[in-house]
């Protein structure tokens, strides 16, 4: 059986990905294709971007999508910074080759192919998948499940069994594959030119790649990262737990004429003094949402030593630590923020910081809430010598 890869062994060459939206899952049903629905109030493209975008070394994520879809597309990820979608063809063979020749341009080593629907892949198969197709000698790799059910060979006529197929070196393909961007690239241009027979037969882009004679190694994968097909597919798998975070920060006042709090600047007579912008709220969440994961504190991440992160945005942070949760295979479910100070005066900003920590956080306003308190004019911050917050995380994580 192969086993799974060492993904430290081997530097990691320039990756791409091409995530493929472009079908219209007539099984599923709906108001929308399967691909745009909500998955615990994330669209489902969403969600699977998003793990993507937390695998060290991806350069690039482009999507393909039906032209029918533009709005759809727009709706599902928001200001999210990605290069403009293409449009796909009239089979899956041609969407993918459409989002290949995109890419050509960018000459990279290593391409990941995706279905979009495909939203419970986790970011360790994702690196072992590009470990593998990046070893000397290898085309691909292909992510996959060993077969453990027993095979009948049926009489379509009758439905009486046939016989039984051996499953010794049988496996189920899933995604990502992951190819040799400039093989695949001409293994794809080859198949366009394939006769409706022949073409339809290549079901996947390994049976493509096969086709073409490339050398491509299997990958052990999960069965939780299943496709989804009908609308029951949509719930979560059962082997997700729910865990709380929490974090706290203060920061002094200093010289200046507005604060940073969730991602808003509030005018005020002085600001907050710290190493990065002192956005007191996006740190109390960031060290919320690592607590949640055991990852450690935003410190322990962003060291104030370090001077790269003088005067940074706090969104850095925060988005970080939320893309190591859906790095792998979690989602945000709720953030809670309370804010401790006599001045500024939250109340009139609260909505606007609602709304910049779930454009952030990539969650829906609904799951972010935002308070405000003071402590009676006892203590620093009656005093008005700062801002506490303390923030609380509620995730949803894979068992492990």
């Amino acid at each position: 059986m192969p086993k799974k890869a060492d993904v430290t062994s081997l530097p990691v060459p320039s990756r791409t990905v091409l995530i493929v939206a472009a079908g219209r899952g007539s099984r599923f049903g709906g108001p929308v294709p399967k691909q745009y629905a909500a998955l615990t109030g994330t669209s489902v493209l969403r969600r699977t971007v998003d793990v993507f975008r937390a695998v060290p070394g991806v350069v690039k994520i482009q999507v393909v999508i039906s032209a029918a879809d533009r709005a759809h597309y727009e709706a599902a990820l928001g200001p999210l910074a990605l290069p403009p979608p293409v449009v796909g063809g009239a089979t899956r063979q041609q969407s993918v080759l459409n989002g290949l020749e995109a890419l050509a341009g960018d000459g990279p080593d290593l391409v990941a192919v995706h279905d979009a629907a495909r939203p419970f892949v986790q970011v360790s198969e994702i690196e072992a998948c590009f470990e593998a197709a990046g070893r000397p000698g290898i085309d691909g790799a292909i992510l996959g499940v060993l077969l453990a059910d027993t095979l009948k060979r049926v009489d379509p006529g009758s439905g009486t069994i046939a016989g039984t197929v051996p499953r010794t070196g049988l496996w189920r393909a899933q995604t990502p594959q992951i190819f040799r961007f400039d093989r695949i690239l001409a293994a794809h241009r080859a198949a366009a030119s394939l006769g409706t027979d022949e073409a339809t037969s290549l079901t996947d882009d390994a049976a493509v790649g096969e086709r073409a004679g490339l050398r491509l190694v299997m990958v052990e994968g999960r069965e939780d990262n299943r496709k989804i097909t009908m609308a029951h597919d949509l719930a979560v798998p059962s082997t997700m737990e729910t865990r709380t975070g929490l974090g706290f920060d203060v920061h002094g006042f200093g010289p200046g004429e507005s604060v940073m709090l969730g991602g808003v600047a509030i005018p005020h007579a002085r600001t907050l003094a710290g190493h990065s912008d002192a956005d007191v709220a996006l740190h109390a969440l960031t060290d919320a949402v690592l607590g949640a994961i055991g990852a450690g504190d935003i410190g322990r991440h962003f060291p104030p030593s370090d001077e790269r992160w003088r005067g940074v945005s706090s969104d850095r942070f925060l988005r970080h630590a939320v893309d190591l949760v859906t790095g792998a295979g979690g989602r945000i479910v709720h953030l809670d923020l309370t804010l401790i100070c006599e001045a500024p005066r939250i109340g009139p900003h609260r909505e606007a910081m609602v709304d910049s920590i779930a454009r952030i956080a990539g969650v829906a306003a609904s799951r972010v809430s935002v308070k405000a308190t003071t402590t009676e004019g006892l203590g620093f911050t009656g005093r008005r010598e700062g801002i506490a917050a303390q923030a609380v995380a509620t995730v949803e994580m894979p068992r492990a």
